[in-house]
């Protein structure tokens, strides 16, 4: 299991609804020597002022001013130099930064040290609304793994190689 951030947009009434941030790690099969991936889902509840199909686009549009896009192929970020997305990963948290985002979200030691030992990881931002992910409980692995391998997530979906930073010393 993995715990579900939520962010409510500032504005009450918000087109966008609560977006939900789930970190996980996928679990390299035993002796195949491949390492852990870490992953950050992002995604909202339907719940915004206008529903779900409304809250959709304006998260499509949100997605789209920040550079990314919807249906297509991920984006590397690790190759730009600059981005409007940013993503720091230190003592236990990830600190994920987008233009109509800010949220720190708790992550697990392997899923930090994987981060960190890559300097990247993916993330996922889908106009899927996933209604199930509640704010600050548990989401299921086989909830998350259904949801996320459903064949309406990469039609839906924004993915990006995000660099990974780090606090300076």
């Amino acid at each position: 299991m993995t715990s579900s951030t939520a962010v409510k947009p500032e504005q009450r009434g918000s087109l966008l609804g609560t977006l939900i941030v789930i970190p996980w790690a996928n679990e390299p099969a035993p002796d195949s020597g491949d390492a852990v991936t870490p992953f950050l889902l992002v995604c909202s509840r339907g719940d915004g002022r206008d529903g779900p199909e409304a809250g959709a686009e304006a998260l499509r549009a949100e997605l789209e001013k920040a550079g990314l896009t919807v249906g297509s192929g991920g984006t590397d970020l690790t190759r730009v130099g600059r981005s409007p997305i940013t993503l720091l990963v230190e003592a236990g948290q990830a600190a994920l930064n987008m233009p109509f985002l800010q949220v720190q979200c708790p992550v697990s030691p392997q899923w930090q040290q994987a981060a960190q030992e890559s300097g990247r990881a993916h993330l996922i931002c889908t106009v899927r609304p996933f209604p199930e992910a509640v704010q600050g409980e548990p989401v299921g692995a086989e909830e998350l793994r259904a949801f996320v391998s459903d064949e309406r997530m990469v039609p839906t979906s924004a993915r990006c190689l995000l660099p990974v930073r780090r606090v300076r010393t």
